[in-house]
């Protein structure tokens, strides 16, 4: 349970933010106009609505609890574009402001700050309604081809295929889930590997909306990792449901799968921060492998990219992660690498190849700008 001093501090900085783009809006319109009293209003509305959105699943009752978390979450990426296009109009007019002092013309200066007042809000209403497509859309099938040094014959075409971050929760129920697990079974994969973050609730709350991923199908079955919401919402009894539903869950552990003459490593660790919850969840790639068949292909599932390290010392081919989201939306994608090495895509860390799904589905505001969601089919392929 976080202290109360956390949520006065976020709820002081969420003031300050409002504030900020209430006055900096408002500044370009008449005093006491109609506008301003709306801007004043919505405000106060915003800075309600977020904070309960975002802890609208400890409200029992049904539908209200949903209602709410959409109204909030929708509120903050509404907020959240707005945020991002004040503080980027007050670039433009600083350095407006700059060239006109510079050129002594300033007659273009009141247009530009009145308009641009405007042009904010519906722009911010723009993004949000465009992202809200993209978020609520079966997210599109992205190929990649691995290369894999001294790749079996037999695994040549080898196909996975990844979800990720799907975030089984307040505004993505079972029918999203359905559309996810038909777009992968059309795919009839060789393996599918789920890692993490499949839900934001508990057992309870979710249980009927989870029962579509039941009905994954691949040759090898599908693979499950903990990622951090798993931990947020009760590890254990969602461990213990992810199993009943069919899903491998692998806890710093492998297996070995035989694909005509050829065999493969499978292994997947718990969440990177795992530990912190429980140190029986501790997260040790090396672990994962030991004991493993030296063969060309070791993979490695991890929910977050910071594994890799660990995972490349520890021999591992490829690694496929999420938690990431590619940033998820318009400007927070810029600041994902302060705390991941891999923001999405392939890349490679000494002889690893490390795969970073921007996810499945969605966290929070019902909003993607810029960073599509994705289904993952990965295929492998022989290289150098």
């Amino acid at each position: 349970m976080l202290p109360i001093s956390f949520f006065a501090r976020v709820l002081t900085f969420g003031i300050l933010l409002h504030l900020y783009v209430g006055i900096r809006l408002t500044s370009a319109v008449p005093a006491g106009s109609w506008v301003t009293w709306f801007a004043v209003v919505f405000l106060l509305v915003s800075l309600i609505l977020i904070p309960l959105g975002m802890s609208a699943r400890l409200i029992a009752r049904q539908p209200l609890s949903d209602r709410i978390a959409w109204a909030g979450l929708s509120a903050m990426g509404f907020f959240s574009s707005l945020l991002a296009l004040t503080v980027l109009r007050d670039i433009i007019l600083i350095t407006a402001n700059i060239f006109s002092w510079m050129t002594g013309n300033t007659q273009a200066l009141p247009p530009l700050t009145a308009y641009s007042a405007v042009a904010v809000p519906v722009l911010a209403l723009a993004l949000s309604l465009l992202g809200l497509y993209y978020a609520r859309r079966v997210a599109p099938v992205k190929t990649v081809d691995v290369p894999i040094a001294g790749l079996d014959d037999d695994l040549d075409g080898f196909t996975i295929v990844q979800v990720s971050d799907i975030h089984i929760g307040p505004t993505i129920k079972r029918g999203y889930v359905e559309r996810i697990v038909a777009s992968v079974n059309a795919l009839e994969p060789d393996l599918i590997a789920v890692t993490g973050d499949l839900v934001d609730g508990s057992v309870s709350q979710l249980l009927s909306h989870t029962q579509p991923l039941r009905a994954l199908s691949a040759r090898h079955g599908a693979f499950f990792v903990t990622g951090n919401h798993e931990y947020y919402s009760g590890a254990d009894p969602w461990i213990a449901e992810f199993r009943r539903l069919g899903l491998n869950v692998l806890m710093n552990e492998h297996v070995v799968i035989d694909h005509g003459t050829a065999r493969a490593v499978v292994a997947g660790v718990t969440d990177y921060g795992g530990g912190h919850f429980d140190p029986a969840h501790e997260s040790n790639p090396a672990k994962a492998i030991d004991g493993a068949p030296d063969v060309p292909f070791r993979l490695l599932l991890a929910h977050q990219p910071r594994s890799a390290a660990a995972a490349s010392e520890a021999g591992f081919t490829l690694q496929l992660s999420g938690h990431t989201h590619g940033g998820q939306f318009l400007p927070w994608m810029f600041f994902v690498r302060l705390q991941q090495p891999f923001v999405h895509g392939l890349a490679k860390l000494g002889d690893l190849w490390v795969y970073t799904s921007r996810g499945t589905g969605y966290w929070g505001p019902p909003l993607r700008l810029a960073a599509p969601s994705e289904i993952t089919r990965l295929r492998l392929v022989p290289g150098r």
